[in-house]
């Protein structure tokens, strides 16, 4: 997505269709699509769901809809299976012959096979915007990445400390990114060494944000709520903890998604390489609600990424506690008026 590096300045094609099965970097080219288009006045987001049973109408309605109060929107198109059956195709075929003007399509699949390359969906959408294919990560080219991943956080790393974060991750990019915050959190930008990545990756009694998460997903709301509290008074900035909120929605979302496609829960988390250390509390929110209830939670934390870093009205801890609860399975209050993510 090397064309997006100019969020304000980049030609942005009406469609894109990004598949893929790594799901940090999945993530990282829809976020850099948003992140241009928000950029360039796209200010509403639409999300969309194409799980079993999903009406296409839908999309169709929001093809003839004037976006609300007038703004151009991102229509956010999740499809799971990368199959999107006949009436899904015949949807997604006739955006692709008349794109609405006021909005971008941006649909994220899971890997996309020979055949549904070939499709007559999959060609229509290519011809009328941009088709992005996600590959792995190769092991022997994990150290090259990793390092330039936290060179572009601000991370100065020598050599011993990539060769042992490359080591310690085992070739998961999300549980990389999550290493790579952590030593932001702990240490700041600049020079780090291997000492500093030990401490980071194994010191997890310093990452009480994370335990947080950990304990939310779990569902238990009164421990989460008591943490959620405890932070604040300790003086851990709301952003710190919003972060990693919307970040831990985003990876269960991930493996939701994985999931309706037919995958178990342990084959899901085995694919992402979730840590042993993490199964049980992960596995305890894929149980209690499915992708499209996760996808919900994603708005809200959009929406509260917003409200702590003053880009819209609220109480930052009680929206905080909010999505703490949702997370642990209290069903969330709704959103705002005019708020859809």
């Amino acid at each position: 997505m090397a064309s997006l590096a100019d969020p304000a300045g980049a030609q942005l094609a009406p469609i894109y269709l990004i598949s893929g099965e790594e799901p940090f970097q999945l993530g990282s080219a829809a976020d850099a699509v948003r992140r241009c288009a928000r950029a360039q006045g796209y200010g509403e987001r639409k999300l969309l769901f194409a799980e079993r049973n999903f009406d296409w109408q839908q999309l169709a309605a929001e093809q003839d809809s004037l976006s609300l109060f007038a703004e151009r929107k991102i229509i956010d198109l999740r499809l799971p299976t990368g199959k999107p059956g006949d009436a899904g195709g015949r949807a997604l075929r006739a955006w692709a012959e008349r794109p609405a003007e006021d909005s971008l399509l941006l649909i994220t699949a899971g890997k996309l096979d020979r055949k549904q390359l070939r499709s007559r969906w999959v060609t229509a959408l290519e011809a009328a915007g941009v088709l992005v294919q996600i590959w792995p990560v190769k092991h022997h080219e994990l150290p090259d990445w990793l390092r330039r991943h936290m060179q572009a956080r601000g991370l100065e790393p020598d050599a011993e400390a990539v060769a042992l974060l490359a080591e310690r991750v085992e070739g998961n990019l999300l549980a990389a990114d999550q290493a790579v915050e952590k030593l932001l959190l702990v240490h700041g930008p600049g020079p780090v060494d291997a000492a500093a990545v030990r401490a980071s990756v194994a010191d997890s009694a310093r990452f009480d944000v994370f335990e947080l998460v950990d304990t939310a997903l779990a569902g238990e709301t009164a421990r989460a709520l008591r943490m959620v509290y405890g932070l604040l008074e300790e003086g851990v900035e709301p952003v710190v903890i919003s972060w990693a909120l919307g970040r831990a929605i985003r990876e269960i979302l991930e493996l939701a998604m994985a999931v309706a496609r037919g995958q178990s829960a342990e084959a899901a988390m085995a694919g992402a390489r979730v840590w042993d250390s993490r199964r049980a509390p992960v596995s305890a929110a894929l149980r209690r609600h499915r992708a499209g209830y996760w996808g919900a939670l994603l708005q809200r934390a959009d929406r509260l990424e917003r409200v702590v870093k003053g880009m819209a009205a609220g109480n930052k801890r009680d929206e905080l506690v909010q999505l703490v609860s949702a997370m642990a399975g209290q069903r969330p209050l709704p959103l705002p008026a005019g708020e859809t993510g």
